[in-house]
């Protein structure tokens, strides 16, 4: 199962829209990215699993993107999203999983 991933991108309507509130979170994301605290590969799990609990298939299909380029495997990728089980239920493995797997097949 695919993640339905809109065919336009959400990030040019939004600059297009709302340039100022566009680059005010783009300076937000870049904080996050250059923050130590964490490296990439957990940050990347973690949003995983944030967006895999609100239902949110579209931003864990880019995520888990993003997350195997900075090294995390599949069983890595897969714990994040059953990690939403106790926090929204069923909601986040019916909605992201197959298509998070299937990035690593």
């Amino acid at each position: 199962m695919a993640a339905n991933v809109p065919d336009h991108n959400t990030m040019e309507v939004f600059k297009r829209e709302a340039p100022a509130v566009a680059d005010a979170f783009e300076g937000l994301i870049s904080s996050l990215v250059a923050s130590k605290g964490l490296n990439e590969k957990i940050k990347q799990l973690i949003y995983i699993s944030l967006k895999a609990a609100a239902g949110e298939s579209t931003a864990v299909h880019f995520h888990v993107a993003m997350a195997k380029n900075a090294g995390a495997k599949k069983e890595e990728v897969v714990d994040a999203i059953l990690m939403t089980l106790t926090v929204s239920g069923i909601t986040g493995v019916a909605t992201c999983l197959p298509d998070a797997v299937s990035q690593f097949e």
